[in-house]
């Protein structure tokens, strides 16, 4: 039987439910496409969980509100309730940071992510956080150089002639210079210092997790704290920082995604919210784009392209396929990505086939490739009365990394194959 205060799910999905954690914190658990649940919360945990993205808290009267899902994963915790959000098909938090390593503007990765697996995320997140750390700085923090500018009286380093004339005309000193030094306050510090802080600010974490955390951060109280808001440091991956790389991987998601404010009572707050669909896209064009650099030509992610032929800029109607390869400067296959195809959300497959239809048509491309979040097989669809071909694609993302690399090299080698068939085949026509 479903809990009393579950709405019930739609038929294959899981329910969401509600606990109490060790700590005494109510403990609610959703699925992303799960119908919600009426639960009670306090007017600041549900204020904090409007406002973290995660999820929509409707009162309803009585204490009571309808808590349903917005399309984005993760946990926010307060100090009376956590809600987590979790991926569809259940997907662990490996498997979550593993596609967030890939996320935004950090690249390509051939080393991904590791976490310990836990029920709950904050636990998982910390305690990962914490092993991770521990071995990096088994052998003592890290040193590197760090150019540094001054204004001193006596020449250190370099003098910048352009600053000491623009600063100060006609004065001898104090002197504007620039020097190396060796030290701990490098960017590989600063980063980890700054997700050790925001994970030890969590409410509820464990207190030995919690003692660990601060006994790591204090090994790095030389370095600077980085401004709340401020962007991360850039930092260069290569053999002297070889032991920082995995807790650099996590810490970067941790403060990419995650917020903590430290208070007294109700005001301590946390949440780890993440888009998925984004995640999704920007995971699959990473690694597509990686697995078609072994062929000709070039893919250009997130390309525009006009739909119509407009008199005037108001008239203009475009498109904005996820990735697009060229040969020779023209388009030869478009490909979209749907971590949430239509049929997830009740709505008709139609919906993605009319978009990629479009796509083909404004490019003049044969071939478009639905990539989409699940289990399946490969399927093509021939549109009628055209020469456009939709091929959907599943992307299973419970397998295990390398194995998920593997399809993505085994959908960039069906493509390649099909655009030079296509060739073959329009050579043979016009001949």
């Amino acid at each position: 039987m479903l809990p009393a205060n579950a709405i019930p799910p739609r038929p294959g999905r899981a329910p969401a439910s509600a606990a109490k954690t060790p700590t005494g914190v109510r403990h609610i658990l959703m699925d992303e496409l799960s119908r919600g649940v009426v639960d009670k919360l306090d007017p600041e945990s549900a204020a904090f969980i409007n406002a973290s993205g995660l999820a929509k808290a409707s009162p309803m009267g009585m204490g009571l509100y309808r808590i349903e899902p917005v399309g984005k994963v993760g946990s926010v915790r307060t100090a009376a309730v956590q809600l987590e959000v979790r991926p569809k098909g259940r997907l662990g938090l490996n498997r979550l940071l593993f596609l967030l390593s890939f996320a935004g503007d950090q690249g390509f990765r051939d080393h991904t992510v590791e976490a310990t697996e836990h029920p709950d995320l904050w636990s998982a997140l910390a305690q990962s956080l914490a092993q991770l750390a521990e071995k990096a700085l088994n052998r003592g923090v890290l040193q590197g150089y760090l150019t540094i500018d001054e204004s001193l009286r006596t020449v250190k380093g370099r003098i910048r002639i352009s600053d000491q004339i623009s600063r100060r005309p006609g004065m001898l000193v104090p002197l504007e210079v620039s020097y190396d030094e060796f030290t701990e306050d490098i960017a590989e510090n600063r980063i980890l210092r700054a997700a050790l802080d925001r994970m030890s600010k969590v409410p509820g974490v464990r207190a030995d997790v919690l003692s660990r955390l601060r006994q790591l951060k204090g090994k790095l109280d030389a370095v600077t704290r980085l401004k709340p808001g401020a962007p991360l440091p850039p930092w260069q991956a290569n053999r002297m920082n070889l032991r920082y790389h995995a807790v650099l991987r996590l810490a970067e998601v941790i403060l990419r995604n995650a917020s903590a404010e430290a208070g007294e009572g109700k005001q301590q707050s946390a949440s780890f919210v993440v888009d998925m669909g984004q995640v999704f896209q920007e995971f699959v064009g990473a690694a597509l784009r990686h697995a078609m650099g072994r062929h000709p030509g070039e893919m250009r992610l997130q390309y525009g392209a006009l739909l119509n032929e407009a008199v005037q800029d108001t008239d203009r109607l475009t498109v904005r396929p996820d990735a697009v390869h060229f040969l020779g400067g023209q388009p030869v296959v478009v490909y979209d990505f749907k971590y949430t195809a239509a049929g997830d959300t009740g709505a008709s497959l139609n919906a993605d086939h009319y978009q990629l239809l479009a796509y083909c048509t404004a490019l003049r491309v044969p071939t478009a490739w639905l990539v989409y979040a699940g289990t399946g097989e490969v399927k093509l669809r021939r549109i009628l009365n055209t020469d456009i071909d939709i091929i959907e694609y599943p992307l299973d993302l419970s397998l295990p990394p390398a194995e998920i690399l593997a399809a993505v090299e085994d959908l960039g080698e069906q493509s390649w194959g099909e655009v030079v068939r296509q060739a073959v085949a329009g050579r043979g026509a016009s001949g």
